[in-house]
């Protein structure tokens, strides 16, 4: 398309003449006063300065056309402004997006990306996977010699949404001092992950490592990490609970008793830091851990980072977690299968319900399973922002989004 044709479109988005939709209305959140005063900066803060624009509709009954994301894109550039998070995820000029939300493809950084020395306008949240243990597509679908599995075959395609690998996210920490990479959790595919988004996002470095949780889609990539302290830093922070530390005194023994290795043999240089359920400090970014069941017996942490909470394995959250997560804005959450829960994972009915609860600006669930179509799912979930305001979208590996830390 013409830049001259984009700018027509621009010019129409700019009359009203695109249908668009305007941000909702902003919600007031219930909880303790002393909760509210604590959490109360916002992570997708409005600025006064800036004009307000229309909110392009995220995952509608359809995914907005390449002119669509390409006019709005240039409607932004027309008033030389950068679009808001809290108005709309989507960064100009994407390369590639689903769902109105930019993604980069490979080989192309992400904007405010360090290049060069120079240091990112803002901080970033990027999905570095968003799957179960398993991973979508499934082996065993793709080889079945009479059964088609519709997701998993729409996840062998390059580039499809459904492709998910184990759960991670990485924020983007971007200070006046400089940048910080802090990875939450490195599963088994987590080196797998790492080649298609650490060069597509202009990721270099690895500041930081918090668990979640000991089980392997977590930390079972933890051996992979020695590319990093081999050849781009001396060592890497590992930030985890007692008791999923001494689950890596057996799975990853030669990583915590170096005495064991061979001379010569270069494993992650690793650096284990012991956290409880009270907040710490990882680059100048407070950390406060939300304690949630992983099935029964089996505690688990999700994380809030400033107003954004992060929560990927869970069955049931504990009446004292909920007040650690009143006014957020951005929510993560699992949500495993689109019918049921699971004794360690909430199904999409349930995650819902805890969103109905929680009461964040923004949803975003991760953990999906093959059986989660993320046209289908997503085009469902668009609905409830008709009927009760909710706004929740399935999140997908390579998902970026700016965010306020």
């Amino acid at each position: 398309m013409t830049r001259a044709a984009t700018g027509a479109i621009a010019a129409a988005i700019l009359r009203g003449q695109v249908p668009l939709m305007a941000p909702p209305a902003s919600r007031a959140f219930p909880g303790l006063a002393a909760a509210a005063t604590r959490f109360a900066p916002s992570s997708f803060s409005s600025s006064t300065q800036l004009p307000h624009l229309p909110r392009l509709r995220l995952c509608a009954s359809r995914a907005p056309s390449c002119t669509e994301l390409a006019a709005l894109s240039a409607a932004y550039e027309l008033l030389d402004v950068t679009p808001r998070p809290a108005d709309c995820l989507f960064a100009p000029l994407p390369a590639r997006s689903f769902c109105g939300v930019a993604r980069s493809s490979p080989g192309g950084a992400a904007p405010g990306s360090s290049v060069e020395g120079d240091q990112p306008l803002q901080s970033e949240l990027i999905f570095i996977g968003t799957g179960t243990s398993e991973g979508i597509p499934r082996v065993s679908c793709l080889t079945h010699p009479t059964k088609t599995c519709p997701v998993c075959t729409k996840a062998a395609e390059p580039g499809n949404p459904n492709r998910r690998r184990n759960t991670s996210i990485l924020l983007r920490h971007a200070t006046a001092s400089g940048t910080a990479n802090i990875l939450v959790d490195a599963g088994k595919f987590f080196y797998h992950s790492a080649l298609q988004w650490f060069p597509a996002f202009g990721l270099r470095t690895v500041d930081a490592v918090i668990i979640t949780h000991s089980h392997a889609d977590a930390i079972g990539g933890l051996d992979c990490l020695r590319d990093w302290t081999n050849n781009v830093q001396p060592s890497i922070p590992i930030y985890v609970a007692e008791r999923d530390y001494e689950v890596m005194k057996m799975t990853h023994y030669y990583l915590i008793d170096t005495s064991v290795v061979i001379p010569g043999a270069a494993v992650s240089a690793l650096q284990f830091n012991i956290i409880n359920e009270e907040p710490f400090m990882v680059h100048n970014l407070e950390v406060i851990p939300l304690p949630v069941w992983h099935g029964q017996g089996y505690r688990s942490l999700g994380f809030r980072f400033a107003d954004i909470c992060y929560i990927s394995d869970v069955s049931d959250i504990p009446e004292e977690t909920y007040k650690l997560l009143e006014n957020c804005e951005l929510l993560i959450m699992d949500a495993l299968r689109p019918d049921r829960s699971s004794s360690t994972h909430f199904g999409l009915p349930r995650a819902i319900d805890e969103v109905r609860k929680i009461k964040p600006k923004k949803t975003l669930f991760t953990g999906m399973m093959h059986l989660i179509d993320h046209e289908k799912v997503n085009n469902d979930l668009s609905g409830l922002m008709e009927t009760e305001g909710l706004d929740i979208q399935l999140s997908y590996d390579g998902l970026r989004i700016p965010v306020r830390l």
